[in-house]
């Protein structure tokens, strides 16, 4: 199941959205990623097991996935550890300094048409293209 079939990403993209949807109906939490482990490691009364499950669910989902006929398409260049490192610090700050990640902001705040989660979103997409853009052409 590899390559890019519009379909897929359409069922994808639904079930963000319905697990977006139902997080916030039954739990009355935003289902941004960085808020959720961010609240694991230093949880609050009644909080823990239910973050605990989101982020157990998603890693056990990308382990069983190769099992039911899923391929992960290898479009990562070979890269070095410290570069990955200083990415991910660099991602860690940018949630902390925008109060969010692109889940957050890009699922569930433009969901709910709010606008510092537009703007964020905005950001978010304009930076990646400039990114992919000097990646290519250095």
């Amino acid at each position: 199941m590899t390559g890019l079939i519009p379909l897929n990403a359409l069922l994808g993209g639904m079930l963000l959205g319905v697990s977006a949807v139902l997080l916030l109906m039954v739990n009355g939490r935003v289902a941004g990623i960085s808020g959720i482990v961010a609240g694991l490691l230093k949880p609050q009364k009644g909080e823990f097991s239910w973050r605990f499950l989101f982020v157990l669910g998603m890693i056990l989902a990308g382990l069983i996935a190769p099992y039911l006929g899923f391929d992960f398409p290898q479009t990562l260049p070979v890269t070095s550890t410290l570069m990955l490192v200083i990415a991910g610090l660099l991602v860690g700050l940018g949630t902390k300094l925008g109060n969010g990640c692109t889940s957050g902001h890009g699922i569930c705040g433009v969901g709910r048409l709010s606008k510092r989660s537009i703007v964020a979103t905005g950001v978010f997409m304009a930076a990646a293209a400039i990114t992919v853009f000097i990646r290519l052409h250095s």
